[in-house]
């Protein structure tokens, strides 16, 4: 048995705060990007695209929008949530060396894509399968990536120019890092600890 994936799945980590802004080789790149295109997809429909942001004032008009988004969020939380919150730093979108925007296009592969006439989501489902190689990837890299969700997707979609209909999923942003922590963010701030295997698990029914 090899043991390395597993190693890989519990080291990963969603980055804030790690990242060197150091430069991501060419190869290692495409080797990333090629691990997110291998994952499996409903009808082998693929609906991934991967916009790799580089552009330094398109990186701070997003950042700009997250911090609004963060704002509004800090808004809704009551005092000691808000105290907890104010700690947490929640996106490396300038730290990074880069971002890449996965998209997801639900007419890929259509109009009858195979196995997903009883289950809309089931690309979505695909999209994510893609993240997740993607993230695992660049963990065996000894890169970070960390998955920034205070965002509109109205907002992104205007700011890259993509096509009316495609959803932009994840901004990813991804680079060199100084470690990755042994412990997540979230539960290293108290904001919330991780359930036990045995709380997820049931035997026939729930």
């Amino acid at each position: 048995m090899d043991h390395r994936i597993y190693d890989v799945i519990h080291r990963r980590r969603d980055v804030r705060a790690q990242f060197t802004g150091e430069p991501v080789p060419d190869e290692v790149l495409h080797r990333i990007l090629s691990a997110a295109h291998a994952a499996p997809s409903v009808g082998l429909s693929q609906p991934w695209d991967f916009v790799l942001v580089r552009d330094t004032a398109i990186r701070e008009a997003f950042h700009d929008h997250v911090h609004h988004e963060r704002e509004v969020f800090a808004a809704t939380l009551d005092a000691s949530a808000a105290r907890r919150f104010a700690r947490i730093k929640i996106d490396g979108v300038l730290e990074s060396t880069l971002s890449i925007v996965v998209t997801y296009d639900p007419d890929r592969g259509g109009p009858a894509v195979l196995g997903r006439h009883a289950i809309a989501d089931a690309g979505l489902y695909s999209v994510c399968l893609a993240i997740q190689n993607l993230w695992l990837a660049a963990t065996a890299e000894n890169l970070g990536v960390g998955w920034v969700s205070f965002y509109r997707e109205p907002f992104l979609g205007d700011l890259l120019a993509i096509p009316a209909g495609v959803r932009p999923l994840a901004w990813l942003c991804l680079g060199p890092v100084t470690h990755l922590e042994t412990t997540p963010d979230l539960e290293r701030h108290g904001w919330r600890h991780r359930r036990p295997l045995r709380d997820a698990v049931h035997h026939d029914r729930w």
